[in-house]
């Protein structure tokens, strides 16, 4: 009797074991707050907790469905390969994923392993929502490269002040004293390039008191005065070369930061009177108009061209020609970046030794 009694109670203590490990499960389901979902060896979905229903608009009845039942719900498209990759390989799987709603997560895909077959069952799925983090290393990522940008540009555009000096500097030197008008214009000229580096060294100074922030501000601007800006600043290498730069302005008013918008102009103008033929004075036409959503800045000109195998490489940082010693090979890169980070473009259509067309295409903003 004693025996028989202890038969029956062992099958009664593993049956109470399993039922404590299976309310002990269920309880933990119940109370985690990540979404995460059970899913066994043939991708049927036996288990849920309480987020994931919320978070993937799932129901008791979803509970015995496969997962390419009820895949929509989780607006990943990829879920059943990668829990197929997990039961197949044994291997955790970890990777960051953007749903349809445009909302990241860190999902991070486990294998249940039987104790004693030592098989794959299944899988445990967890979702971290990582929408917030991803945004803050976005803005983070934006805000490194507008200080790069910002840095590249102030380094960059400073150059031409101090040429359009030396230039000038050189020009008086030559100039006759006896021609007073002369003097007056080479001494405006002068004056010109000194107040654009006490502007350019007073933003630098200005960025660094905003914790290093480029606080471009966007305002209505004219198309006709940032050109004259331009002209002036570049005034003196205008002068020496001979350049004719001549606009046909479609569209005058532009929604853009003024610092980039200048910065635009001024790299493009520059680089067509810094390669310039060597058989021809420099002719540079500059065009706006409106294309759909855009305003289309064209600038086009008459220099030395660009070989079509190196049309996508000039707007990579530090790029130069062997053959050629003019420019640091940032000024197309800083086009580039200002307008891609603006959420435009720029395209270039160019002929060795007749010339290049570049046309810078902005979004077009409202106030």
């Amino acid at each position: 009797m004693k025996t028989d009694k202890i038969a029956i109670s062992s099958p009664e203590r593993k049956i109470k074991e399993l039922t404590r490990q299976n309310e002990e499960l269920e309880n933990y389901f119940r109370n985690t707050i990540i979404p995460q979902l059970f899913v066994d060896a043939k991708l049927v979905l036996r288990k849920f907790t309480p987020p994931a229903m919320k978070q993937f608009k799932l129901s008791v009845d979803d509970l015995g469905k496969n997962i390419d039942d009820i895949k929509d719900n989780f607006r990943f498209p990829t879920i059943i390969e990668n829990i197929q990759q997990v039961i197949d390989s044994n291997e955790i799987l970890e990777k960051e994923i953007q749903t349809t709603d445009f909302r990241w997560y860190q999902m991070n895909i486990i294998p249940y392993v039987s104790f004693k077959s030592k098989m794959t069952n299944g899988v445990i799925i967890s979702f971290v929502e990582i929408t917030m983090r991803i945004k803050d290393l976005k803005e983070q990522e934006t805000l490194i490269s507008d200080h790069e940008t910002l840095l590249d540009t102030i380094s960059h555009d400073i150059k031409t002040p101090l040429t359009s000096l030396m230039l000038t500097i050189n020009m008086l030197k030559k100039v006759s004293h006896d021609k007073p008008k002369e003097f007056e214009n080479l001494f405006k000229i002068l004056e010109s390039s000194v107040k654009k580096m006490q502007t350019i060294i007073r933003e630098l100074t200005d960025a660094g008191k905003q914790n290093h922030r480029y606080l471009a501000e966007v305002e209505l601007l004219s198309f006709e005065n940032i050109l004259e800006d331009v002209r002036l600043t570049l005034s003196g290498i205008i002068s020496e070369s001979g350049a004719v730069i001549k606009s046909e302005i479609n569209v005058s008013e532009i929604l853009y930061s003024r610092r980039k918008l200048r910065s635009i102009i001024y790299n493009l103008v520059n680089n067509a009177i810094k390669f310039k033929s060597p058989e021809r004075k420099p002719e540079i036409f500059i065009k706006t108009k409106r294309e759909k959503n855009h305003i289309v800045i064209l600038v086009k000109d008459n220099g030395i061209g660009i070989d079509a195998a190196d049309q996508d490489a000039i707007f990579t940082k530090y790029f130069r020609k062997q053959h050629l010693t003019e420019g640091s090979g940032i000024g197309l890169y800083l086009v580039s970046e200002i307008v891609k980070n603006s959420g435009g473009r720029v395209s270039v259509k160019s002929t060795s030794g007749i010339g290049s067309e570049f046309k810078v295409y902005l979004k077009l903003n409202k106030l």
